[in-house]
């Protein structure tokens, strides 16, 4: 493994952190989209792939965890065990979330239409809900941990699912 390799898995917190706060971005960025589609732009094709970009990035990263962070750490740390169980829980939770906003988003009409975008709100707002406390518990309870792991663990994309900071994602 490279130098480089190295030291970035030496701070996979702050990559972990790098990535949700990306993530939190491009939600925040596709609420404003949902808002300003009523202003007449941008049109839903658009505001749907931009949905779907986010949805699959959340996945990348979600697929990631569970299959590279969390048994990495559940192999080092067995204690985390419970914790870990929660956060795969909760990544269940949010892929059928994201699946509903998937199915909201096909039925977004291309005039603007207030209902349909208080559906997309409230998809975004709940997702968002829940997502946050996730991040936030994930960000209490395994930060220090991931740092701990050690190189041959894999790299921060294996780990984490996406790119890290010095890839250009978040």
């Amino acid at each position: 493994m490279s130098p480089e390799s190295r030291a970035r898995l030496a701070a996979l917190g702050a990559e972990l952190l790098a990535i949700h706060r990306g993530l939190r971005t491009d939600l925040a960025r596709l609420r404003t989209e949902t808002d300003d589609y009523l202003a007449g732009g941008p049109r839903p094709r658009d505001l749907k792939a931009h949905c779907l970009a986010f949805c699959t990035a959340l996945t990348a990263h979600h697929t990631g965890e569970d299959r590279g962070a969390f048994p990495a750490l559940t192999a080092r740390h067995p204690e985390l065990r419970p914790l870990i169980g929660k956060m795969a829980e909760d990544h269940a939770m949010i892929s059928g979330l994201l699946q509903s906003l998937e199915r909201v988003l096909d039925d977004v009409p291309a005039e603007p239409d207030e209902r349909a975008a208080a559906r997309v709100r409230g998809e975004l707002e709940g997702l968002g809900a829940i997502m946050e406390s996730h991040f936030r518990f994930e960000e209490r309870t395994i930060a220090e941990a991931l740092d701990a792991l050690p190189a041959e663990a894999g790299s921060t994309e294996d780990l984490l699912g996406l790119p890290g900071t010095a890839g250009g994602r978040a």
